[in-house]
């Protein structure tokens, strides 16, 4: 489960790391396409405003309609008039619409009789053939505005009637190429990249920056952490120590309130390091040494408001882990608010079998597990020396002897702690 939260964690820091690249190139990569799009649309919608404007300024020209109306006899919708016919007036209008086509930057500019028959057109060779796109609604008399292919390609074309007193007399259509008008976007994108790329870079560079700053934050936040993981292991070694210096004096207490002042001499230099070798914590303690354990026990839970009752088998060997593991447990029931605790020890051959029962609240069964762990408590800490360290302990010391300690509910409704390991002594 660690494993699994800190890999998360470490997938977590890169996301934050790598996210304002991320951002940059995204919100670049976006701005840059709306732009495109838009400088597309401007380009499309100003040659649609300008073919419109062109086409609608030529057909109001009173040279062109006069011209064209002109031309009106020259032929029939059965008998469609030529090259020929049309000459005078393609003579008058095709040096205007050249110099229309130049100005303007339109492809082409074409004017044609009643019929639909080319007056003026960019290539000679059109000059006098009828057009071959739908004109009927130009002719008419509604105006057409759209994508048309022609002779020279497909193009953005806008046709326009010529009217001469109401009558309509030709029309006049203006068209710039599909072609043009991508090249002219093309050219476009060519300015607008390298602002693109530019900002790019410059987004680029301050997420790296700012990336760098937040790795090294992380890196001090690691260091913090580490520092923090060692001070709370010190603490704990700390806190264990502090549990069984007490449980020593408590002893010691007990010593000397029965006058065994020999005893007590013994216990406190076998404690001390470097005056004498210290016996094992798995020797067997004298009689008086147990007394005086048990007494100090009854002593301390008693403080807590508990009384505490013993069974324990005279001829049991009691060595000090024997008595941290009794302590421990019945100090720990005492503490979570029992009134009756009962501590009871029995050998069967080279097994030692050990309970405390109480008549407290008891242990929740989803928390059994985790009140072994270092640090867990369900009650508050007043004193500011920690708590959770008892249980931490007593499971450490009976595993130590090859035992297990198991916890179910006492008869009298609370905890019930109970523990097999080997004999010692």
């Amino acid at each position: 489960m660690r494993d699994a939260r800190s890999t998360a964690a470490r997938a977590a820091r890169w996301g934050l790391v790598v996210l304002p690249s991320v951002i940059v190139l995204a919100a670049v990569g976006l701005t840059t396409v709306i732009a495109a799009g838009v400088q597309e649309r401007r380009i499309h919608d100003d040659t649609a405003q300008r073919v419109s404007e062109v086409a609608t300024s030529i057909a109001e020209l009173d040279e062109v309609r006069g011209t064209v109306a002109s031309m009106s006899p020259a032929g029939s919708a059965t008998d469609l008039a030529d090259a020929a016919d049309l000459a005078p007036a393609t003579a008058a209008l095709q040096p205007l619409t050249d110099l229309i086509e130049r100005t303007t930057g339109v492809f082409y500019v074409v004017i044609t009789d009643d019929e639909g028959v080319r007056i003026t057109h960019p290539s000679a060779d059109q000059r006098g053939r009828q057009v071959e796109t739908a004109n009927a609604s130009v002719l008419a008399g509604t105006p057409f505005f759209g994508v048309e292919t022609g002779p020279s390609g497909s193009s953005l074309r806008a046709k326009v009637p010529v009217r001469d007193g109401g009558d309509v007399v030709g029309m006049v259509a203006v068209g710039v190429l599909q072609s043009s008008i991508l090249t002219e976007r093309d050219e476009a994108l060519g300015e607008l990249m390298p602002w693109a790329l530019g900002a790019l870079v410059a987004g680029t560079l301050a997420s790296s920056v700012l990336a760098a700053l937040i790795e090294r934050r992380f890196r001090r936040l690691d260091a913090l952490a580490a520092e923090q993981e060692q001070t709370a292991r010190t603490m704990a070694a700390l806190r264990e120590q502090a549990h069984e210096f007490g449980t020593r004096l408590h002893v010691l207490h007990g010593l000397v309130s029965h006058g065994d002042t020999q005893d007590a001499v013994a216990y406190i230099s076998a404690a001390i390091p470097g005056l004498e070798p210290r016996p094992t914590a798995d020797s067997r303690l004298g009689a008086s040494l147990v007394s005086a354990s048990i007494e100090a026990l009854r002593s301390e839970v008693a403080a807590l408001g508990a009384r505490l009752e013993t069974q324990i088998d005279p001829d049991v060997a009691i060595d000090e882990t024997v008595v941290l593991i009794l302590s421990n447990l019945c100090r720990n029931a005492a503490e979570a608010g029992a009134t009756r605790v009962r501590c009871s020890l029995a050998q069967v051959g080279g097994i030692l079998h050990g309970a405390v029962d109480d008549d407290g609240p008891g242990l929740d069964p989803r928390e059994q597990e985790r009140a072994f762990g270092l640090g867990f408590s369900s009650k508050p800490d007043r004193t500011g020396t920690g708590r959770g360290i008892g249980l931490a302990v007593v499971r450490r010391a009976v595993t130590d002897r090859g035992g297990e300690l198991l916890v179910s509910r006492s008869a009298w409704g609370g905890a019930r702690f109970a523990f097999d390991m080997e004999a010692r002594g």
